[in-house]
C-alpha cells in the first residue's frame, strides 16, 4: 500500500465573478518511506496540494488517499510544518515540543522521556528551557521539526521549512533532516523553490507546471546519502530539470 495516492486531483478556486483553475489534473504516488521534493514556480499549486494531503482543504475532484484511505480532514499522522515554525512564543522549547502530546493527554512521564530524545535529536538539549525570542533562525526550525515529530507521525508535509535561513544554517538542517528521516522511515512531502535542495534532499523530485499546476517532469536522484548541497555530481543530476523549471517560472511571470 501506498503512503499517498493522488487520483485525478483538481482544486478550483473563486476569483470574483470568475474561476480560477489551481491544481491539477494530478496523478501521483508516493512509497512509505520515501522523501519526495515538489518544485515548481510560485503560485503554481504546490501548497494547495499538500493542503489537500493534509486534510485542511478538500479537491474539487479526484481523491486523496493517505496509507489507503480517503482523505478527508487533518489527522495527527500526518503532519505540517511551515515556514514560520508556528511557534506558540509564550512558551519555551519543551512546552512547544510537547504541546500536542500533552493535548493528546499522554502521560507526563512519558510525555518527558519522549521530549528528552527529540531535543537531543535535532541538537537542543542544552536549550530545553529557552524561550522563542532567544532562538536562531535555525533553532526555531528544530524546535518546530521536533515538535512535528513529536506523535510519530507517518507522514511529514513541509512548506518551504528553510525558505528564510541562511544558506550555512540551511544545508546544516538539510542534512540533519536526511539523518533524521533515515532513522525513522518518515515519508516526507517537501516543497522547496530551490532545485539543488531538491536534489539534495529527494529521492524523487517532482517539477510542477504553471497554473493549474500539474506535474510534468519526474526526476529520481541515485546519489548517496546523506547529501551535501556542494556535493559533486548533484548540478549534473538535477541539470535535466533546470531548462524546464526556468521554462515554467518565465511562462508564469508573463500570464
Amino acid at each position: 500500500m501506498s503512503a499517498v495516492e493522488l487520483k485525478g486531483v483538481e482544486r478550483r478556486f473563486a476569483l470574483g465573478q470568475k474561476t480560477l483553475a489551481a491544481l491539477g489534473p494530478i496523478d501521483l504516488t508516493v512509497a512509505r518511506g520515501e522523501f519526495v521534493c515538489l518544485v515548481g514556480p510560485s503560485g503554481c499549486g504546490k501548497s494547495t496540494l499538500l493542503n489537500l494531503v493534509a486534510g485542511l482543504d478538500r479537491p474539487d475532484s479526484g481523491e486523496v488517499r493517505v496509507e489507503g484511505d480517503i482523505v478527508r480532514e487533518t489527522s495527527p499522522d500526518r503532519i505540517m510544518v511551515f515556514q514560520d515554525g508556528g511557534l506558540f512564543p509564550w512558551l519555551d522549547v519543551r512546552q512547544n515540543v510537547e504541546f500536542g502530546l500533552r493535548v493528546a493527554g499522554m502521560p507526563e512521564a512519558e510525555r518527558r522521556n519522549r521530549v528528552d530524545q527529540l531535543l537531543a535529536q535535532v541538537h537542543l538539549s542544552a536549550f530545553a528551557g529557552a524561550r522563542v525570542h532567544q532562538l536562531s533562525g535555525g533553532m526555531r526550525q528544530r524546535v518546530a521539526l521536533a515538535r512535528a515529530l513529536a506523535p510519530k507521525p507517518r507522514l511529514l508535509l513541509m512548506d518551504e521549512p528553510f525558505a528564510a535561513l541562511d544558506a550555512q544554517t540551511r544545508d546544516r538542517l538539510g542534512i540533519e533532516l536526511q539523518e533524521i528521516q533515515a532513522a525513522t522511515g518518515t515519508t516526507i512531502l517537501f516543497i522547496t523553490h530551490n532545485l539543488r535542495e531538491a536534489g539534495c534532499l529527494g529521492d524523487r523530485v517532482l517539477l510542477m507546471s504553471g497554473r493549474p499546476g500539474r506535474i510534468i517532469r519526474e526526476l529520481c536522484i541515485d546519489l548517496p546519502r546523506p547529501r551535501r548541497i556542494e556535493d559533486e555530481g548533484l548540478i549534473d543530476t538535477i541539470r535535466p530539470l533546470m531548462a524546464d523549471l526556468r521554462r515554467e517560472v518565465d511562462a508564469m511571470a508573463v500570464s
